[in-house]
């Protein structure tokens, strides 16, 4: 123990009193601190009570004798030194002490210049002793702390010769790459980098700078030990050099690196990039990557004074697809379509999606405006075989404008927009076919734009309106319906027919706010018909695949007929084929929630898309309608007249209501009525009229069509 002033503390243990006395005297004065004790058992307990830096122990001594307090010193561990103090001046006995732990032995009498020699050189060596003991549990603490470190480190710790042959690694190198650290140790560190990132490890892995010069952050490609995997190591290091020598500089002994694993990182990365460059569903090149390619074209191009060709392409009706399948049909179909596309590419050519059913397509190198019209060709044909989505068979088109350069434009956005204008001619002109940009096209697409503005303020300004159609009982030619049909009459534009503008309505989705328009107004007409008696037995009204997959359609029809206190059975809602791409279960189920009001429920424009006898059994059909294109050249046509001599008869045997729409000659009413037609529509009879002019033509309540085919006199055939 030390005092407050910081003395070593001495123990005397001596059984005479002036010795202990004197002793303790002499070393006060050489500045210790003294504790006495008459003998063996008062000076264990003063070692049990107090540390003592020194004891100064007499052998001799009766009772418990200083062999004995020694012992008793070395069973209890204490830290502290003897020098034993004895008149006892055989060999033995010092052999003895010495062995049973004292430090040094004097013998009385003594010298006093002696004594305290020997007191300071066993207190400075026991002082040594604490401080070595310190130092070295200090060292096998931290060595302790650094090899846990070390081997509980995430990264790989290793350290290489000059020669670039491992010479220490840590445990992390088994767990993460899968190689006993035996097996590493003495190897060269090509033997575990991958062959294509040799060179890159040479500069790492040998790096001779220490300090800030060191090599940074290098990733390398590094196989797995046991799994056929490469994993992305991030390595750092620095030289080693030995400082204990007199060379100058210091010799080069080896490199000591970390390499951490980025693995998920690199993946997380390159996932980050391909997303930026990529469309996620199909995997083509996106709209930014497609631009640089095309600028990188443009460059060349301009350099060696050659074309290239950017086509726009566009899937006809694919909006049909999407809201009558639903859009997790509509997107696989993207993505076969994507696959399709692929098929038809040349060696470097760059096909993009632009989003929703817009492709680019750019063809970097062609000789003449022939090399894109036969890859056009190929697209169109190959579109010729069906999509097979999910159980579906689809048929879809394409269609395709094409701009050159230089000759249509010299920058990316040049291009890209006037092989959109290209793009839309060839919807305008029928689909399914590709157009070459002309400078007049922007007049057209100019056309457009401004029709669909003055579409958009025509449901603002109340500039549509509904007319009717009379649908005749060909047996009777009395009037047994009504088609509710929507003419646009533009102050700008003029008196525009459901084809100028329906197709532009559905594209934009002002087909919905249309729609409703139509329903309310001719839901309004039929309540005045009914107040006036004049109702007829059915009125048609048209609505398209957008009402069937709006929400809360079917609600807002049974919201017409509570609030016009109209019933059901005075309505027919026409759907057109492209309904019936859909067999989804909500579209069944909202037309037959219509069916279940009575309403009826009627197949407009029959023969012309998707005809199948499943469908019919499928949905709430109750009529078909033969489309006017059959009627030309009917009767007459040999095709045109055996598809309608089939329809006719499909219809009776599945007990249909069947009307022919277009008839404008006599002899087409004639073989109607021959063929057992229920109805039939036209402008023989009728053009379409305002609701004041039918309300007229019911008052009449006259057969339609020429005298003489009135019943008395053409059916008695």
């Amino acid at each position: 123990m030390k005092t407050l002033a910081g003395q070593p503390e001495i123990l005397v243990v001596d059984d005479e009193l002036h010795l202990r006395n004197s002793l303790s005297a002499l070393l006060r004065i050489h500045g210790y601190s003294v504790s006495t004790a008459d003998g063996g058992e008062s000076a264990m307990e003063a070692l049990q009570n107090s540390p003592f830096d020194l004891v100064l122990l007499d052998l001799g001594m009766p009772g418990v004798d200083g062999h004995q307090v020694m012992e008793w010193i070395k069973a209890q561990q204490l830290d502290t030194c003897v020098i034993v103090v004895s008149g006892d001046t055989s060999i033995d006995s010092a052999i003895s002490a010495l062995r049973r732990g004292a430090s040094d032995f004097l013998r009385k009498p003594y010298e006093t210049d002696e004594l305290i020699l020997k007191i300071e050189n066993a207190l400075s060596k026991r002082r040594l002793e604490k401080e070595n003991k310190a130092i070295n549990l200090q060292l096998r603490e931290s060595e302790r702390w650094y090899r846990y470190m070390v081997n509980s480190s995430p990264d790989i710790i290793y350290t290489l010769d000059a020669n670039g042959c491992f010479t220490f690694c840590n445990d992390r190198v088994e767990s993460l790459l899968g190689y006993h650290k035996e097996t590493v140790i003495g190897k060269h560190f090509s033997t575990f980098i991958h062959a294509e990132d040799l060179e890159t490890a040479q500069h790492v892995m040998q790096e001779r700078r220490a300090g800030g010069r060191a090599a940074g952050s290098v990733e390398i490609r590094v196989p797995h030990g046991t799994e056929s995997r490469l994993l992305t190591l991030e390595f750092n290091s620095f030289g080693i050099y030995d400082e204990t020598g007199s060379e100058t500089p210091p010799s080069y002994i080896g490199t000591y690196g970390v390499a951490k694993d980025v693995t998920e990182r690199k993946k997380a990365a390159q996932l980050i990039s391909y997303q930026a460059y990529h469309d996620l569903l199909t995997g083509l090149a996106n709209r930014m990557l497609f631009k640089d390619h095309l600028e990188l074209a443009i460059a060349q191009a301009r350099r060696y004074s050659h074309m290239l060709a950017l086509m726009f392409l566009d899937l006809d009706r694919f909006k049909v697809v999407n809201d009558t399948l639903g859009h997790a049909i509509g997107d696989n179909l993207l993505i076969e379509v994507a696959a399709r596309l692929k098929n038809c590419l040349r060696v470097g050519d760059t096909l993009a999606r632009q989003g929703g059913d817009e492709f680019t397509l750019l063809l970097p190198q062609i000789d003449s405006q022939e090399d894109a019209i036969r890859v056009a060709d190929k697209i169109i044909k190959s579109f010729g075989a069906p999509f097979h989505i999910d159980g579906h068979e689809l048929y879809v088109s394409m269609s395709i404008g094409i701009a050159l350069y230089p000759g249509n434009g010299g920058n990316i956005d040049t291009l890209i927009k006037n092989a959109d204008i290209a793009m839309y001619d060839s919807k305008a002109k029928g689909r399914n076919r590709y157009q070459l940009y002309a400078s007049d096209m922007n007049v057209t697409f100019a056309e457009r734009l401004s029709l669909e503005i003055q579409l958009r303020k025509a449901l603002e300004r109340n500039e549509f309106q509904v007319v009717y159609q009379p649908q005749i009982n060909v047996i009777s030619g009395r009037i047994s319906g009504m088609e509710t049909l929507v003419r646009w009459a533009s102050p700008l534009l003029g008196y525009l027919s459901p084809q100028e503008f329906i197709p532009l309505a559905e594209e934009t989705g002002l087909i919905i706010p249309i729609g409703e328009f139509v329903l309310r107004s001719a839901f309004n007409q039929a309540r005045l018909w009914k107040h006036a008696g004049l109702l007829p037995q059915r009125i048609a009204i048209n609505i398209s695949a957008q009402h069937l997959e709006q929400e809360g359609f079917v609600a807002f029809i049974a919201q017409l007929l509570q609030e016009f206190e109209l019933e059901g059975s005075m309505f027919e809602m026409e759907l057109t084929e492209s309904v019936l791409l859909n067999d989804g279960d909500h579209i069944i189920e909202k037309l037959q929630m219509i069916a279940g009001m009575g309403i009826k429920i009627a197949l407009d424009d029959f023969g012309t898309g998707y005809s199948s006898l499943s469908y019919l059994k499928k949905f709430p059909i109750d009529t078909i309608k033969i489309d006017q294109s059959f009627m030309r050249g009917f009767p007459g046509d040999s095709g045109n007249e055996s598809i309608v001599t089939a329809i006719c008869a499909m219809a009776q045997g599945m007990q249909l209501n069947l009307i022919a729409e277009g008839v404008e000659e006599t002899e087409q009413y004639r073989s109607l009525h021959t063929l057992h037609c229920n109805e039939a529509q036209g402008f023989l009879f009728s053009k379409p009229l305002s609701g004041r002019d039918i309300t007229e033509l019911l008052m009449k309540d006259a057969p339609l069509g020429p005298q003489h085919l009135r019943p008395q006199h053409c059916f008695n055939l």
